[in-house]
């Protein structure tokens, strides 16, 4: 398992505003460069603990799923899941934190855990064409941050 990795940014919105944009989970391709959308499953319709969606990606020529479950949904505090690629025990943990700060906004910290096994990280640049996970995740999450600053910040 590898360290996690946080990236934070501090936006000019209330954090029930930012919440309401990142747990519409299926709608994610509107900030992330790699994560496209996504689908409720089981009867799902909005973020809650346990409930279950499938998450889909892209990085160039690579296209992948997993099924995610919400570990943690607390409106304005926190939204948090895991990853499951289909086949695969563990994926990876991914959570966002939202906490008021001293200009009236809120910081929002996004944090990713790499929960693969070795083999798994061994064979991503053959499977989703990413070699250094680590550095692709950071520079992913900061831009993931920016697009949602400014969409947060807009409305």
């Amino acid at each position: 398992m590898a360290d996690p990795i946080s990236v934070s940014i501090d936006i000019n919105a209330p954090a029930e505003r930012i919440y309401e944009l990142v747990a519409d989970l299926p709608g994610m391709g509107r900030w992330s460069p790699e994560a496209t959308g996504g689908k409720w499953l089981e009867g799902a319709t909005t973020a809650a603990r346990g409930a279950r969606f499938r998450g889909t990606n892209r990085n160039g020529i690579f296209r992948w799923s997993t099924v995610c479950t919400i570990t943690s949904a607390e409106p304005g505090r926190n939204i948090e899941w895991v990853t499951k690629a289909v086949g695969v025990l563990t994926g990876a943990l991914w959570r966002y934190d939202f906490k008021p700060n001293a200009n009236g906004g809120t910081t929002v910290v996004e944090t990713t855990e790499d929960r693969r096994g070795r083999l798994l990280r061994w064979t991503a640049p053959f499977t989703v064409g990413v070699k250094d996970r680590a550095s692709h995740n950071r520079r992913s999450m900061q831009t993931t941050l920016e697009r949602l600053k400014a969409a947060a910040e807009s409305s």
